[in-house]
């Protein structure tokens, strides 16, 4: 069956102490979660399962991010996380510390629904 992206949202998410690369993408997941209020599920009658949930995440050193443990973060649909160079690394000079910033993009996809359902 085709699919159809429908929802897409972003966040960031940083760990300004701990260098913690998985901990800063989960923090941007939340974030971009904590954009979205979706009714479309409960209006069409669509199951959450349905959905298949792609996140992307953008960090300075993408190979230091538990995928597993970013999917785990998503409460519906089948998870595929990503990571991928992008974010931000802010260096403080005094301590030698990382500051870790992280972008996400979460993407919904659903079953092309087109000729099923019709707006009045």
């Amino acid at each position: 069956m085709t699919e159809r992206r429908m929802i897409l949202e972003m966040g960031t998410g940083n760990d300004l102490y701990g260098q913690d690369y998985t901990k800063a993408a989960r923090r941007a997941v939340q974030d971009a979660l904590h954009h979205s209020s979706i009714t479309l599920f409960s209006k069409l009658g669509i199951d959450h399962a349905e959905m298949r949930v792609q996140v992307t995440i953008g960090v300075q050193r993408p190979e230091e991010v538990d995928c597993a443990a970013v999917a785990a973060e998503l409460p519906r649909g089948r998870a595929e996380v990503r990571a991928v160079m992008g974010g931000l690394d802010v260096e403080d000079a005094e301590t030698g510390n990382r500051h870790v910033i992280a972008t996400a993009a979460v993407e919904a996809f659903l079953p092309d629904l087109t000729g099923k359902y019709r707006l009045s």
